[in-house]
């Protein structure tokens, strides 16, 4: 007992010193970086988190290391370029298609799969005419089912959100019963939700451990074939259909340049254009609930400006200032990505200690940054407007990310949101059902900052 006591003691002595030995060289690490909360070895800065990402904490620091592997939240940079190699995305079937894709490609690759989806959205009247009847079309059906019952409006939001894409991408529409289609949605919330989760985490840390054993990434991973499948189904179809002399969808543009780019850019572009747009959209009906006075003024400029049976158009909101800004705080103040996707320092930059680093964009601090915006804890859409009433940009607007890698689909998102949420508020006043007094407007993180599930009443105008 007294030798294994012994051995006990040298083992725990042994771990200390290694602890200790560890927070001197973070320390000291610490120096040649930006500020920042020292971290502490193995766990970082998760004790400061409470080892969950919390909306006060980022909107307190620019940078913190918040893991094992030391990686940094930081304000952007031109100079991020390149992402960070994520080991669960390898450990899907398709992981190379995954990593050949926009979102998660590098150097070459990356600049050849962005130039193609600029170039393909553009052709698809991106800023024009053609896009936007697929957005018109989706808020005619979405009006119809917000006229049944009362009800929680997140699932038709995001399949009306996630339509358009596939109408961009497939070029047609699915029915809201259609079984594929909800296997497709059920993917793409599967994996937001895994993002942010403890298994996520512990599958970066330790992938080769993590992936042989069972757990939520199994799930995960699954989800990832489920739309990598899919969009190969699509691509398969379209080739038996044939090319037609005018692309109408994404995988005909995508079929006419295959030796070019990945058929994962159909993969990436479902994936980031469904639930980051239908999540604004759900924390947009609910701040109208909680501030009645600021639904009262968008729905009086809309009948002033647009009338009851116009159809409303994306250049509408160049008319329309107050509904302009109110949509522009709803993205400010819900903040859905508060952390962006990794990034890493590749060249000699003016912080040349950073080289090599992961990077994680912190877009919270700029969106609630106390020096660029008036009353930042608070939802107040004359952040974006004058003395006289008309909209002004502000340059920490940031909620789609900023530099080289900017959101692709940014203008989409921007359409869907006016047209989404104008043609809802003309047509309904919201409110919370019968015998509800209280509107919880604190988010609840799920792969995106999202609103607690709540129902609502569309009480038709």
């Amino acid at each position: 007992i007294s030798k294994m006591l012994t051995i006990s003691q040298a083992l725990i002595a042994l771990i200390v010193s290694f602890l200790i030995m560890q927070f001197l060289k973070l320390r000291q690490a610490s120096r040649h970086l930006p500020p920042g909360p020292i971290p502490l070895p193995v766990v970082g800065n998760l004790l400061q988190l409470h080892f969950h990402l919390h909306r006060d904490f980022l909107m307190k620091v620019s940078i913190f290391r918040y893991s094992l592997i030391n990686r940094l939240i930081a304000k952007l940079s031109d100079q991020l370029l390149d992402r960070r190699e994520v080991s669960f995305s390898m450990g899907c079937k398709n992981w190379f298609l995954v990593a050949s894709g926009i979102i998660f490609s590098n150097g070459r690759t990356w600049k050849q799969q962005r130039r193609f989806g600029v170039m393909t959205l553009r052709h698809l009247g991106m800023g024009k005419k053609g896009l936007e009847y697929w957005v018109q079309e989706e808020a005619h059906h979405l009006l119809q089912h917000f006229a049944k019952k009362p009800l929680d409006p997140c699932l038709p939001l995001f399949h009306s959100v996630s339509n358009v894409i596939c109408a961009v991408v497939f070029g047609y529409r699915f029915p809201s019963e259609d079984k594929n289609f909800h296997r497709l949605l059920k993917a793409t919330e599967t994996l937001f939700r895994f993002t942010e989760s403890l298994g996520h985490h512990l599958y970066e840390l330790a992938p080769h451990i993590i992936h042989h054993l069972p757990g939520p990434h199994k799930k995960a991973l699954s989800a990832y074939d489920v739309l990598n499948s899919f969009a190969k189904m699509e691509i398969t179809r379209h080739l038996e259909r044939g090319i037609p002399d005018k692309p109408q969808d994404f995988i005909d543009f995508y079929l006419v340049e295959m030796e070019k780019v990945s058929d994962s850019a159909t993969f990436d572009l479902f994936l980031a254009g469904s639930e980051t747009t239908a999540t604004t959209l759900y924390w947009s009906l609910l701040y109208m609930v909680a501030y009645p006075d600021i639904q009262e003024k968008v729905q009086q400029e809309l009948d002033a400006v647009l009338g009851s049976s116009q159809l409303i158009c994306y250049e509408d909101r160049k008319k329309m200032p107050y509904t302009n800004a109110v949509i522009h705080e709803i993205q400010r103040f819900s903040n859905i990505i508060p952390v962006g996707l990794p990034r890493v320092y590749k060249t000699e930059s003016v912080v040349s200690s950073l080289q090599g680093t992961t990077i994680f964009p912190n877009i919270g601090s700029v969106l609630y940054d106390p020096e660029q915006w008036e009353t930042p804890r608070q939802f107040n859409p004359g952040h974006f407007l004058d003395k006289d009433g008309n909209f002004v940009n502000q340059k920490a607007f940031l909620p789609f990310s900023a530099g080289h890698r900017v959101c692709l689909g940014e203008l989409l998102a921007r359409t869907e949101l006016f047209i989404f949420f104008s043609n809802l508020l003309r047509a309904f006043t919201f409110r919370l059902p019968e015998g509800v007094k209280q509107v919880n407007i604190e988010p609840i993180l799920a792969g995106t900052w999202q609103p607690h599930p709540y129902g609502i009443c569309a009480v038709p105008r």
